[in-house]
Parts: structure tokens; C-alpha cells; sequence
């Protein structure tokens, strides 16, 4: 199961969704930071999408612990971030460089993830970005 998880960041840093679609069940439940949770791959993709436009990030500092029986795994990672494209709501893009600590906590089934709950510090980010 953490070979999922280190597949999963991978594929994040690289940019690729659809090697990121590939670790995930079909009825993934993704709870966002601050958001609504979107069931199912393809509101997954369509927030990796909208993601990928307005910002571009990498993660680094990357450390996975998997539950001793594998039906759980968390993560914690620095995010390392540019900001392309205002995001409704949010401040003015500009091309804002931004650093943040972060988490990830997962639900796992058969190797693949059935839970994504990301969790960072909105109010530094904006604070950052600002």
C-alpha cells in the first residue's frame, strides 16, 4: 500500500493525472481543503485540471506511514507552489511563489485509494500569496 501512496505523489509531481487517476477506485471520495467533497474519478480529474491552470506545484520532504494492516496511510510533504491563474475568490494571481507544510490521510482497498483528505494552512497560503 505505500508503494500506492509514493505512486499516487509521484505522479502528482509529475503533472500526470492520468497516472495519478490509476492509483484511485472508481467511486474515490476527495475531501478538499476548505471544499466540498467531489465523488468519483471524474470530478477528481476536473479538480486536477483546474489545479493544473492555476497553479503549479511539487512536493517535496515527503514522508508515508501506512496503517499495520494497510487499509489506511497518511502523509506529510512540503508544498512547493506558483501561482498562475486567480482562482475565484481567492487573491489576485500574479505568479506568487508560496511554501507550505501539508497532509494527506487515506482509505486503501484492494491497492487502490478509496479516500483522499488533503489538509493545509489557507490563511498562510493567502497570507503568502497576498
Amino acid at each position: 500500500m505505500k508503494q500506492t501512496i509514493e505512486t499516487y505523489f509521484a505522479a502528482f509531481n509529475a503533472g500526470d493525472v492520468d497516472a495519478m487517476l490509476a492509483c484511485l477506485a472508481e467511486d474515490v471520495r476527495h475531501h478538499v481543503n476548505e471544499g466540498a467533497v467531489r465523488e468519483g474519478k471524474d470530478q477528481f480529474r476536473a479538480f486536477c485540471e483546474h489545479m493544473n491552470r492555476t497553479y503549479r506545484e511539487n512536493l517535496t520532504d515527503l514522508v508515508v506511514f501506512v496503517a499495520e494492516d494497510g487499509t489506511r496511510a497518511a502523509a506529510e510533504f512540503t508544498v512547493n507552489g506558483t501561482y498562475l491563474a486567480t482562482d475565484p475568490g481567492l487573491p489576485e494571481a500574479h505568479g506568487q511563489t508560496y511554501r507550505l507544510p501539508a497532509g494527506s490521510f487515506f482509505s486503501l482497498q484492494d491497492g487502490l485509494i478509496t479516500r483522499v483528505v488533503t489538509y493545509y494552512n489557507l490563511a498562510d497560503w493567502t497570507a503568502q500569496v497576498s
